[in-house]
């Protein structure tokens, strides 16, 4: 793998040099956009409608719109005039329960792979973390921008988990029940039920992405020449009744479970 960012942890008087890997990967298919005509890729240029002409890189730049239609210049200077464009840390400021944080803060993930210089505080860092059980919060500078982040120990080396800030997380407050609704106990009991049947161990092997795994089988269909048969779309079938709907999603949880194969351990 490629190094994307070359720093150190700071925490303390403690700094630890590390290499920032890409965590992740992005395996969306993508499509490009043609002319149904020839079949050619189609161009998006940067193009000015006051002035009637394409515009050179050479030619934009910055703005933020702080009112509608008016625009205030960013110039390359001020952005070089703020001293965090400069960090080459991840500065550590807390450190805290992994359960505290709730998921929807997190966004992208980041192997932190040790240099050679950095042996022993690398991990010195890591024992001390899985000995508190911690994992740490800090700030770091990518791309131009300040963000917070989480710093925790994985079996193979330490990662870093961009975190969006607390203001920039929505309300979902507009979304919240106007009321509380009714409900029978049985009904509770029930769906407790089913959520217990189908709780199971985590593993993340077993999720996949069935869509992408069969939007590939129709490109390839389509460039062997091959005709794609559309199937017809299933229809949601209409929940009558509640309880009904439970009882229903049991018995099929307990038929799944009866049609898998038996896993064997060797003696």
């Amino acid at each position: 793998m490629r190094s994307l960012w070359n720093g150190s942890i700071s925490f303390g008087l403690v700094n630890v040099p590390v290499k920032m890997f890409a965590a992740t990967e992005d395996k969306d298919i993508r499509f490009r956009t043609l002319h149904k005509v020839c079949h050619t890729p189609i161009q998006y240029r940067k193009f000015c409608p006051t002035c009637e002409q394409e515009v050179a890189m050479d030619e934009l730049v910055k703005a933020y719109e702080y009112e509608k239609g008016r625009f205030v210049i960013i110039e390359e200077q001020d952005l070089e005039s703020l001293d965090i464009s400069q960090t080459r840390s991840i500065d550590i400021i807390d450190f805290v329960n992994l359960a505290e944080i709730d998921p929807i803060y997190f966004s992208k993930s980041y192997y932190l792979g040790v240099t050679d210089t950095g042996q022993k505080a690398y991990w010195l860092l890591r024992k001390a973390m899985e000995a508190t059980g911690k994992i740490a919060v800090a700030k770091v500078v990518l791309r131009d921008k300040q963000h917070l982040a989480a710093v925790r120990v994985l079996p193979e080396c330490l990662s870093l988990a961009i975190m969006f800030y607390p203001d920039e997380i929505r309300s979902a407050q507009a979304l919240a029940p106007e009321r509380e609704i009714s409900l029978q106990e049985s009904e509770i009991q029930m769906a407790t039920q089913l959520i217990e049947s189908l709780t199971t161990t985590f593993t993340a092997e077993k999720y996949t992405d069935d869509y992408r795994a069969e939007l590939l089988k129709i490109i390839d269909a389509k460039i062997a020449g091959e005709v794609v048969a559309v199937p017809a779309p299933q229809q949601p079938g209409k929940v009558i009744d509640l309880m009904e709907a439970l009882k229903a999603s049991l018995a099929l949880v307990e038929k799944n479970k009866q049609q898998q194969p038996e896993r064997h351990t060797g003696a």
